[in-house]
């Protein structure tokens, strides 16, 4: 169940019925059209292999999924990289993106560049065999660990990852305090990230932080710098649940119901790109899972698809943003981003 240290945000809006469009919610809130402005993060997704089978997982992805960024693509990626000064963080993520052969290689090029790097981590895969020494490697490289931990009690985070899960994740957690991830100082730092059990708006993010930091300090010692809540889209995995238990109606309605204009302006699409296993270039990794490709200048019709299109990132500014409903997911409530709430 979905800890319960504050209600879900007010209601703010009533734009419609769960079929609404949301291009057309945001002309009516006053927004227009949403657009690029400059690209200072980019988004690596290394593909869908993970030693988890998560509820949730927008990806769909697990052990047996075979989609994996190979070496020409990562270089290439990498190049781009190089020739995109405004970049100012590479944000990996997957899958589990340790798990992937070339994930070091990313990490140690783009801090070569100077840029901040990010790894979107689910914890048990710093125990996973052949992973024994990636702690300390992420934490030589000053790597920012961001952390899925939906829960501080076993029976939440094993209902939702599996059996075993929470108790490994707090293994991986001393692993990571013993490097000195997670402290007030030391520039490495160790954020949590929770996602509602079902189908539900996340907390206030700042009440639910000082809970997770006293539940998980009391109960295991356990430290961390910050914890970010993001809504569940409803994409891959946790769609499909949604429509088996004939809650997607339900779901789409409490999205766009709880449309919050206040939330547009800071949409981590509007400054991020996205980049999926095999090269193809997206304006968030959910649209990525849905095959929602960028957008090439004015013309709809026109799609710059991949990496192989572009001389820099820096060439996607400016551009108008692929849209859907799921994007109701970002802008419900306090909106939800990677980087967590966004109001």
């Amino acid at each position: 169940m979905t800890p319960t240290v504050a209600s879900a945000p007010e209601r703010r809006s009533s734009p419609g019925t769960p079929t609404a469009e949301f291009n057309e919610v945001l002309k009516t809130s006053g927004s227009g059209r949403l657009r690029r402005g400059s690209v200072t993060t980019l988004q690596i997704n290394v593909g869908k292999l993970c030693n988890q089978a998560c509820h949730h997982c927008h990806v769909g992805a697990g052990p047996k999924r075979p989609e994996r960024m190979g070496k020409l693509v990562a270089e290439r990626v990498l190049g781009l990289l190089e020739q995109s000064p405004s970049i100012e963080t590479v944000d990996i993520t997957g899958g589990a993106p340790e798990l992937n052969e070339h994930f070091r290689l990313l990490v140690l090029e783009a801090r070569r560049l100077g840029r901040r790097v990010i790894d979107r981590c689910n914890l048990t895969a710093l125990l996973e065999p052949g992973q024994e020494e990636l702690a300390e490697f992420l934490a030589v490289n000053s790597v920012e660990i961001m952390a899925s931990l939906p829960c501080y009690t076993a029976a939440n985070v094993d209902r939702q990852r599996g059996r075993g899960v929470f108790d490994k994740s707090l293994r991986a957690l001393r692993i990571l305090n013993g490097l000195g991830y997670g402290n007030t100082a030391g520039g490495r730092h160790l954020n949590l990230v929770y996602n509602p059990l079902g189908p539900s708006l996340p907390p206030p993010q700042a009440a639910l932080e000082q809970e997770y930091r006293r539940r998980l300090h009391d109960d295991f010692g356990i430290r961390f710098n910050q914890l970010y809540t993001l809504t569940n889209m409803p994409i891959q995995r946790f769609a499909t649940a949604l429509a088996q238990s004939g809650q997607m109606d339900e779901y789409m309605a409490l999205l766009v119901n709880h449309f919050n204009p206040a939330t547009v302006p800071e949409l981590m699409c509007r400054s991020l790109v996205s980049v999926s296993w095999d090269g193809r270039l997206y304006d968030c990794d959910f649209n990525q899972m849905l095959g929602l490709e960028v957008l090439a200048g004015g013309d709809d019709s026109t799609r710059a698809n991949d990496i192989w299109s572009i001389a820099s990132f820096e060439a996607l500014a400016l551009h108008p943003i692929a849209t859907g409903p799921h994007c109701f997911g970002c802008t419900a409530g306090t909106g939800s981003s990677c980087g967590g709430s966004l109001r």
